[in-house]
């Protein structure tokens, strides 16, 4: 990574990678070259850029939260399976920062004490302010609740200036449609939060979307595995596309 250019347009942001992009080209579980990837982007921002970042795993590559109810599993018991899916990936991601010289921190919005720090709102941001990465898990800790309403709720309290959400699957912003299923799909530069609402253009759940718009948090859609995009968004690049008023 280039560190001439250390110009930001944020200088504190919440990442919210795909659960499913860990697992690499496999489509389940994890894969140790993504993670290594994914932490080397983090790692640059970090200790090249100076920006304090926070990370939202979600836990697809694991479990979607309502794939089991749909079998008839209850759909809480079924979250909650779902919520330890984003603590493994968080763990894992840790490690790959970890291994790579950056001091992280995992804080659970479920209390597992062993593993990782409870999630506390004031020691998350004197962490941040220390030079360390943190990683917020187990989504809000409730049922019906996304991970993406997570990373929202986690951006407006540790007051982040944009949530940055990474795709995969090649899809590098938001589009009018399937692009990998419908050729005639545009992609979107930049689009407001009722754009979104009113298109159903599936950028992030409509409990996310409208408590970014309410807490005027921008948000940024990139294709997380192209290389140097999240640097590129940072410094005020054209990567993705931007939701906002």
């Amino acid at each position: 990574m280039t560190t001439a250019d250390t110009r930001t347009s944020f200088k504190r942001i919440v990442f919210k990678p795909s659960g499913e992009a860990f697992a690499g080209a496999s489509g389940t579980g994890l894969d140790g070259a993504t993670l290594d990837a994914t932490a080397t982007e983090i790692i640059d921002l970090r200790q090249n850029l100076d920006v304090d970042v926070a990370v939202v795993v979600g836990g697809g590559n694991f479990w979607r939260g309502r794939t089991g109810s749909t079998a008839g599993m209850d759909p809480t018991q079924s979250d909650h399976i779902g919520m330890l899916g984003t603590v493994m990936n968080a763990l894992a991601l840790q490690d790959a920062l970890e291994r790579q010289g950056q001091e992280t921190r995992v804080q659970s919005a479920i209390e597992m004490p062993r593993i990782a720090e409870a999630y506390i709102r004031r020691r998350a941001v004197r962490h941040l302010e220390k030079g360390r990465v943190v990683i917020f898990a187990a989504g809000t800790g409730n049922p019906f609740f996304t991970t993406d309403t997570a990373a929202a709720l986690r951006a407006a309290e540790i007051e982040a200036e944009v949530l940055i959400k990474g795709t995969h699957s090649g899809v590098d912003g938001v589009y009018s449609a399937d692009p990998r299923t419908d050729s005639t799909a545009t992609k979107y530069d930049e689009v407001t939060y009722l754009e979104v609402m009113t298109k159903n253009l599936k950028v992030m759940d409509a409990t996310a979307i409208a408590f970014c718009r309410d807490n005027e948090i921008p948000i940024v859609v990139f294709d997380m595995s192209k290389p140097g995009s999240l640097r590129s968004i940072v410094q005020g690049g054209t990567e993705g596309t931007i939701v906002r008023e």
